[in-house]
């Protein structure tokens, strides 16, 4: 039996059998508010919070199923038993589908009011566990968001430290791959940014996400003083982190292949990155360019570092990147399945 003391709301239009079934409810310690009318009860339940509601389905003002509408319409509803006369399967099941917590059958048998009993405290009782559960959730939610936000401090320290270094070096090369270096920890660091700051711990808004680091991008591969135009648009996609880290490192190496290999070293061409949704539920990144195109026989350019971080983000992701023909430029296209 659960917790003693429990408030319970009893709406019934036949007096004799509410108050009896009011007198059983005190016997097991329970507090009882009595409600004769479905009106009555709504506005005893706008007055007082009760944890369980017992409501008949045949009433004269609104019949049960309205009562349960407007009770689970209110801020934080209670658990709702509904008791009715009719043996009506289907009456059941639409009670059950619109929030009853569970149901009874109201008969002249003396056993009804032992059954009723026995339903309330299971339903307490299931009660207090989705209770202790949503605790435990949120407390689970508050530890990620701390996490999140500590992890999110500690990256953002390690890209300004990468910062100076590279402020201290002298040789371009070196100075552009610190620059790549630091725009890589900045964009695992927003992963975490985006966790602690939104609603959802447990998910990153690629759509928020993926904006901000093309943002980034436009300006630290800018030729002559002006941003590199990359054009950016996504369905809304939402990922847990480990597969957000993934596509948003893949995001940044194809973006960075582009402007370095596409176009002259002192122009700055398009980039579009598109994200959909296919209709087979997987997720396609594309990522183009209009420039010179890649050759089959080509060998390939810089240190494969890039290359490397590629291949082993799409493993993980357990995707495929492609390179579909086209006329002129390069097209890399990335599908993985979201879930």
């Amino acid at each position: 039996m659960p917790h003693s003391n429990h408030a319970i709301l009893v709406i019934d239009d036949d007096p004799a059998l509410r108050r009896l079934m009011a007198r059983r409810m005190r016997g097991q310690k329970y507090r009882v508010v009595e409600a004769a009318s479905g009106a009555e009860a709504i506005a005893q339940a706008a007055a007082c919070r009760f944890d369980l509601v017992t409501v008949d389905h045949d009433m004269p003002d609104m019949d049960g199923l309205e009562v349960l509408r407007r009770l689970r319409d209110g801020e934080d509803p209670p658990a709702v038993v509904y008791v009715t006369g009719v043996d009506d399967v289907r009456l059941a099941v639409t009670a059950l589908k619109a929030g009853a917590a569970d149901y009874v059958t109201k008969t002249v048998d003396p056993d009804f009011l032992d059954l009723l009993l026995a339903t309330l405290d299971q339903v307490l009782v299931h009660a207090e566990v989705d209770a202790d559960l949503r605790l435990a959730n949120q407390r689970l939610e508050t530890m990620l968001t701390e996490v999140n936000h500590r992890v999110s401090n500690s990256l953002q320290l390690a890209c300004a430290l990468v910062g100076m270094q590279e402020q201290q070096m002298t040789d371009p090369v070196a100075r552009k791959a610190l620059a790549l270096t630091q725009t890589r920890i900045h964009a695992i660091g927003q992963i975490h940014h985006c966790l602690y700051t939104g609603e959802d711990v447990m998910h990153v808004d690629m759509a928020v996400y993926l904006d901000s680091l093309v943002e980034r991008l436009r300006w630290m591969l800018a030729c002559d003083n002006a941003p590199c135009p990359i054009a950016f648009e996504s369905a809304p996609l939402l990922l847990k982190a480990d597969k957000a880290v993934a596509v948003g490192m893949i995001v940044l190496e194809l973006i960075t292949n582009a402007c370095k290999y596409a176009y002259p070293a002192d122009h700055a061409g398009p980039v579009a990155v598109t994200l959909t949704i296919a209709p087979d539920g997987s997720a396609r990144l594309s990522v183009a360019d209009d420039g010179c195109g890649m050759q089959a026989d080509a060998k390939p350019r810089g240190t494969g570092l890039g290359s490397g971080i590629i291949t082993a983000m799409t493993r993980s992701l357990r995707g495929t990147l492609t390179y579909p023909s086209r006329e002129r430029g390069v097209t890399a296209l990335l599908t993985f399945r979201p879930d």
